[in-house]
């Protein structure tokens, strides 16, 4: 089978596409990765090519060592991957130290992976060891909703947390480990990769202030599906917020709690008390 054609790559192109349409990925806005299972790498090894440069990562995933990873292009634009997938994304391979990477398919009009490729690899070698390598993807957008209340909430995980569980219902089953957040810093360097892989230790999905969002996986619809929940929940907020700074009633935390023993799930303890 084509690499085109595998299961997991026609995903990864009906992701881009899916998020661009919801309005996250203006110009070249967001990025997205997938690590590689050996059994799909083994099935289109033959179309991989190993003669192009190592070149640096410019940090350090010793436990990605001699993985695969398919990623989105620096540059490139989500609405053209469905148009013409080779030139917008590549398959790269980790070098055996963990420190470079060298690109064996892809970007066939030129390029290099996505700017964010160390957040990428550093939050990618946290949630393999985390979940135990169920996690496989990373997703970077820019949900205009959700930036628009990290002008207006405290940059407080507990606090947006709580705020976007009341919204809607399905949001503290969705995401009962709750939301990470990280103050506003420069995209694409060390800092802010370290401070999002920290935080993965223990979320699936990280707030950027003034910026975006990271959400982890297992698969492209989970990952897709944790971006849209808390989007959606984001706009309803602003809908509240919009007409009243003071809600007439809300889910509380007995409520929560009910919900939580109803779909088994342990509901972060700061969220949950956030406003006792």
């Amino acid at each position: 089978m084509k690499c085109l054609e595998t299961p997991w790559m026609q995903g990864m192109i009906r992701m881009c596409g899916d998020g661009f349409r919801q309005g996250w990925h203006e110009r070249n806005g967001g990025n997205l990765s997938y690590r590689i299972p050996q059994t799909e790498l083994e099935a289109i090894r033959g179309q991989l090519s190993f003669d192009q440069p190592w070149q640096p990562i410019t940090a350090k995933v010793p436990g990605l060592a001699g993985e695969f990873f398919a990623v989105t292009g620096s540059g490139k634009y989500m609405r053209n991957v469905e148009l013409n997938p080779a030139a917008n994304l590549a398959i790269i391979e980790i070098s055996a130290d963990g420190t470079q990477y060298r690109i064996v398919w892809g970007l066939t009009e030129g390029g290099r992976p996505t700017s964010e490729l160390p957040t990428h690899l550093m939050n990618h070698e946290v949630k393999k060891r985390v979940t135990q390598g169920k996690h496989r993807v990373i997703y970077h957008a820019h949900p205009a909703n959700l930036i628009a209340l990290t002008f207006i909430l405290p940059l407080d995980p507990a606090v947006f947390t709580r705020e976007l569980w009341e919204m809607a219902t399905e949001c503290p089953v969705v995401f009962p480990e709750g939301l990470g957040v990280v103050k506003w810093m420069v995209p694409g360097g060390r800092a802010i990769a370290e401070a999002t892989s920290v935080q993965m230790e223990q979320v699936n999905a990280v707030v950027w202030a003034h910026h975006g969002l990271f959400c982890s996986g297992t698969d492209f619809d989970e990952t897709f599906g944790l971006m849209h929940t808390i989007e959606k929940s984001a706009e309803i907020l602003i809908k509240v917020l919009s007409v009243t700074p003071h809600k007439q009633q809300t889910i509380t935390t007995p409520d929560f709690i009910a919900l939580a023993e109803d779909f088994h799930v342990t509901l972060n303890p700061q969220a949950l008390h956030q406003n006792d």
